[in-house]
């Protein structure tokens, strides 16, 4: 071989042999700064802040079986949230998971958790999605219970019916057949009741051509404590001189 092929094989190692060399000796790429999780908080804030109807929905379940002859699934242990809304049971089955307009049927341990802090437990329920979001509810078991913490106080309405329907437009709760509501303090008890959420306001209303009436309960309220050295007087009479010590 020519001295100048054999002189520039050489450089051409040493050029190979530096560059891998280099290579080692480089340091690791510095771990990414975590922008991603630094811009997900903002993210998670927006989302919290979206209307109900743009919140996505989740669907947890301990199993789920699909028929796509029949095109229904069925899940068991389920549990189906979207922001402050939540329904979970033992079992449900529906027609596909097309949330914009479809019936859903739970059955067993139901519980359906709506306005702030509100919840609806039953033995079955069929709920209804319209536009991604619950609608509607309708509520068996004996009895349906529904609980929802007043907002002027610290009490709690809770009632229980053969059947409740929740609206979730109208912010009503439809108690029917053996129908039961307290505000905490005071009962009222018919075959219809529907309670005003919002407005925290009953209606009660009798069925027509049979002998089932309203039944209300009013709780005497405690009259409030004499102030220190005042007595209490009948109208009309002056009262009796305080005796001089």
């Amino acid at each position: 071989m020519a001295p100048s092929c054999t002189k520039a094989r050489r450089l051409l190692l040493w050029g190979l042999s530096a560059c891998a060399a280099a290579a080692q000796a480089a340091p690791a790429p510095a771990a990414p700064t975590p922008v991603v999780a630094a811009a997900a908080a903002p993210a998670a804030s927006t989302a919290a802040a979206l209307p109900t109807r743009q919140l996505p929905i989740t669907v947890d379940a301990a199993s789920s079986e699909v028929d796509y002859r029949t095109n229904t699934v069925v899940f068991s242990q389920v549990v189906i949230s979207q922001g402050e809304m939540r329904v979970q049971a033992d079992h449900a089955h529906a027609s596909g998971l097309n949330f914009a307009n479809s019936r859903w049927t739970f059955e067993g341990h139901v519980r359906i958790d709506a306005e702030p802090r509100g919840s609806l437990r039953a033995d079955q329920a069929v709920v209804e999605f319209r536009d991604n979001r619950i609608a509607r509810a309708t509520a068996n078991g004996k009895p349906a219970q529904f609980e929802q913490p007043r907002a002027d106080s610290q009490q709690i309405a809770h009632g229980h019916a053969d059947e409740i329907v929740y609206d979730v437009n109208e912010g009503t709760v439809r108690l029917s057949d053996d129908a039961w509501l307290s505000d905490g303090t005071n009962e009222i008890s018919g075959p219809l009741l529907v309670y005003n959420i919002r407005a925290q306001r009953v209606q009660a209303a009798a069925k027509s051509g049979t002998d089932q009436r309203v039944h209300i309960i009013i709780q005497p309220q405690s009259a409030p404590a004499a102030a220190p050295g005042k007595t209490h007087s009948e109208p009309g009479k002056t009262p009796p001189p305080v005796p001089k010590s």
